[in-house]
C-alpha cells in the first residue's frame, strides 16, 4: 500500500510551465504526446464531418488563423485551420493546434474580424492546454482511486479524447471559456482586429441559442447551444466585458482596426447552406441524393435529422422514430435472409415480400430490446438496390400501440426509388449569395424568395444580424439563400 502511494506522488510531480501564465501546471502529458493525439485524430474528424471542398475559402481561413497563431503564446506550434462540410453551427479544437470551423458557422459571421474571433477563441483553448489540464486532473483523481484499490489502469490518450468529446458538447466550463475569450481577444488586438469582435460573435451564437430554444420547444426536443456558458446576452455579461476591455488596451500599438468585411463576404459568396450534395438534400419532407441516386418521401410533420451515416425521422412529440441506413451486400442472399443473418433477427413476425418501384425487398416485425424507448416491437423493411441494402426500421413509443406509425414507415419505404432527370436538379444544395439592400428591401419578401421553408424570415435575420425584428437600410450588404 505504501509503495502505491509513493508511486502516485511521483506521478503527481509531472508538472510543466503553462504556456500562457508561465506558472507551473499539473499535466500528465508532454507537448509531443499532445500533438500526436491531435495528429492521430485529425483524420477521424475529417472522416466524420468531411472537408468542405473550396480551396480558396480554405486558404483564406488558414491565412486569418495564421495571423492570430503567430501572436499566440504557442507560436512554435504549426496550427491547422480546417473548414468542415457540416451545417452545424460550431467550432472546436483538438490538442496540438488542430482547429475546425464548420461552414454552418461561417454563414452566420459578418466579417473577417468575427472569423478571427472564432479562431482566436479556439487558439486560446490550445495555448492554455485546457483539454490536457482537465484530462490530467480527472486522471489524477481516477488514478488515486485506482492506487488505493491496488488496480491502477491509466490510458492518457483515451481519457483526453473523452475530455475533448465532452468539451465539444458542453464547453470547458465558465472559467476556461472566459480564459479562451480573453486570450482570443488579446490575439485579435495584437493582429490588428478589434477585440469587441469577440462579443459580436458570442452575440451571434447567443441569438442562435435563443432562436433554437423557441424552435426546440415547438418540436419537443432539447435546444442546442454552442456557447452555452453565457446565461445572459454577452452585451450584459460583466466578466466578459472586463476581459475584452483589458485586451483593448493593447490596441494603442495598432494603427487601425480591421474588419475586412468586403474580403470576407467575397470569400463566402456561393457557400453551401444547409445540406450538401454529398449529404443529400431535404426539400420539405422529400429527400434527394444525387450521388446515391435515390429519392424518398418522409412522413409529413415529422422532424428530420440528416446525419452522416443515417437519416432519422422523429414523430411529433417524440412519439415515434424511423431510421434509414444503407450497408453493402456482400453475399448473394435474399432480403429475408439478410434480416436474419446480417441484422440477426431470428424471430420475424408477419413477414412478407416487399416491392418498391421494381426494387425487391422484405418486411417483418421483430422485438428489439435496446431501443430509446426500451423493449419494443419494431418494423423492419430491407430493400435491395444494386449492391446496397437499404434498411428502414421504425417503432412507436407507446408500448400499447406498437403499430401506431406502421403505415407511415411502410409508405416511406414504398416511396424509395431512383431519381428522375428533373429530380436530379432538386438534389442541388442551396447556396449563400451577397446582395445590396435597396430602400424597399424587407426580410419578409426575401424569405418568400429564399426556399428556406419554415422560419425563413427569422433565419435570414440571424444570418444578417437583424434578429429578432430588424430591417436593413439602403446600401447594406445582405446574405440571401437561393
Amino acid at each position: 500500500m505504501r509503495y502505491g502511494v509513493i508511486s502516485f506522488l511521483i506521478i503527481l510531480s509531472g508538472c510543466a510551465a503553462n504556456p500562457v501564465t508561465g506558472e507551473s501546471d499539473f499535466v500528465l502529458m508532454s507537448e509531443s504526446e499532445e500533438i500526436a493525439i491531435g495528429r492521430q485524430n485529425h483524420a477521424k474528424i475529417i472522416q466524420q464531418y468531411g472537408l468542405y471542398d473550396d480551396p480558396v475559402l480554405q486558404k483564406y481561413v488558414q491565412t486569418v488563423g495564421n495571423k492570430l497563431a503567430i501572436k499566440s503564446h504557442r507560436s512554435n506550434l504549426i496550427f491547422r485551420f480546417t473548414i468542415l462540410d457540416s451545417n452545424e453551427i460550431n467550432a472546436f479544437a483538438l490538442p496540438g493546434g488542430y482547429i475546425y470551423i464548420t461552414r454552418g458557422l461561417l454563414a452566420y459571421l459578418s466579417n473577417e474580424a468575427e472569423l478571427a474571433a472564432v479562431l482566436g477563441h479556439e487558439i486560446g483553448h490550445v495555448t492554455a492546454r485546457h483539454a490536457v489540464r482537465q484530462q490530467s486532473a480527472a486522471a489524477a483523481t481516477g488514478l488515486l482511486a485506482a492506487v488505493l484499490a491496488s488496480q491502477a489502469d491509466f490510458s492518457g490518450a483515451g481519457n483526453l479524447l473523452n475530455t475533448v468529446g465532452t468539451a465539444l458538447i458542453r464547453g470547458y466550463g465558465r472559467d476556461n471559456e472566459l480564459e479562451s475569450d480573453r486570450l482570443g481577444a488579446e490575439y485579435l488586438a495584437k493582429s490588428g482586429y478589434d477585440p469587441l469582435a469577440m462579443i459580436e460573435v458570442i452575440g451571434v451564437l447567443k441569438n442562435q441559442e435563443i432562436f433554437d430554444k423557441e424552435i426546440a420547444k415547438k418540436e419537443g426536443r432539447e435546444p442546442r447551444a454552442y456557447h452555452g456558458v453565457f446565461a445572459t446576452h454577452p452585451d450584459n455579461d460583466k466578466r466578459l466585458q472586463e476581459v475584452i476591455g483589458r485586451a483593448k488596451q493593447l490596441q494603442t500599438k495598432i494603427p487601425h482596426n480591421n474588419t475586412n468585411q468586403v474580403a470576407f463576404l467575397r470569400n463566402i459568396e456561393g457557400l453551401i447552406f444547409g445540406e450538401s450534395e454529398k449529404q443529400g438534400i431535404l426539400r420539405g419532407n422529400k429527400f434527394y441524393h444525387r450521388e446515391l441516386n435515390i429519392k424518398l418521401d418522409l412522413p409529413k410533420g415529422w422532424r428530420i435529422q440528416n446525419q452522416p451515416n443515417r437519416l432519422v425521422a422523429i414523430a411529433p412529440g417524440n412519439e415515434g422514430l424511423l431510421q434509414i441506413t444503407a450497408v453493402d451486400i456482400n453475399k448473394r442472399i435474399s432480403p429475408k435472409q439478410f434480416l436474419k443473418q446480417r441484422l440477426k433477427l431470428n424471430k420475424l413476425q408477419n413477414g412478407e415480400r416487399f416491392r418498391s418501384n421494381n426494387l425487391k425487398g422484405y418486411t417483418a416485425i421483430s422485438s428489439v430490446s435496446r431501443t430509446i424507448y426500451g423493449t419494443r416491437l419494431m418494423r423492419f423493411v430491407v430493400i435491395y438496390k444494386n449492391n446496397t441494402a437499404w434498411i428502414f426500421q421504425g417503432l412507436a413509443k407507446d408500448e400499447k400501440k406498437p403499430y401506431k406509425f406502421d403505415s407511415d414507415i411502410i409508405k416511406t419505404a414504398r416511396s424509395f426509388r431512383s431519381l428522375t432527370a428533373a429530380e436530379r436538379k432538386k438534389a442541388e444544395p442551396r447556396r449563400l449569395h451577397i446582395i445590396t439592400a435597396k430602400s424597399n428591401t424587407r426580410f419578409a419578401k426575401l424569405a418568400r424568395q429564399s426556399q428556406l421553408g419554415a422560419n425563413a424570415e427569422a433565419r435570414l435575420r440571424l444570418l444578417n444580424k437583424f434578429y429578432p425584428d430588424g430591417e436593413p437600410t439602403k446600401g447594406t450588404p445582405l446574405k440571401i439563400i437561393q
